[in-house]
């Protein structure tokens, strides 16, 4: 095998370990709004339903970062 096969081996390695970097991160970004928009549900059904009834998502996005942001202090909090 010459060298610029396994370079070429290695750069295709390389690709799909970022793509996956990639998507994992995605994925956690994705899990984590669920839970917050879940969490939200459950504990402001008022926000949810009002941003549901009118169509305007910016106070449902305000509340979702407000959880988020409560729950990353509580974690640093906790460490």
């Amino acid at each position: 095998m010459s060298s610029s096969q396994v370079g070429q081996f290695g750069d295709t390695e390389t690709r799909a370990s970022r793509v996956a970097s990639v998507a994992v991160l995605i994925g956690v970004v994705a899990a984590v709004v669920a839970a917050a928009t879940i969490w939200l549900l459950l504990t402001d059904p008022v926000t949810v339903a009002t941003a549901v009834e009118t169509g305007e998502v910016s106070p449902l996005v305000r509340q979702l970062a407000d959880v988020i942001y409560n729950a990353i202090v509580g974690l640093l909090d906790y460490l």
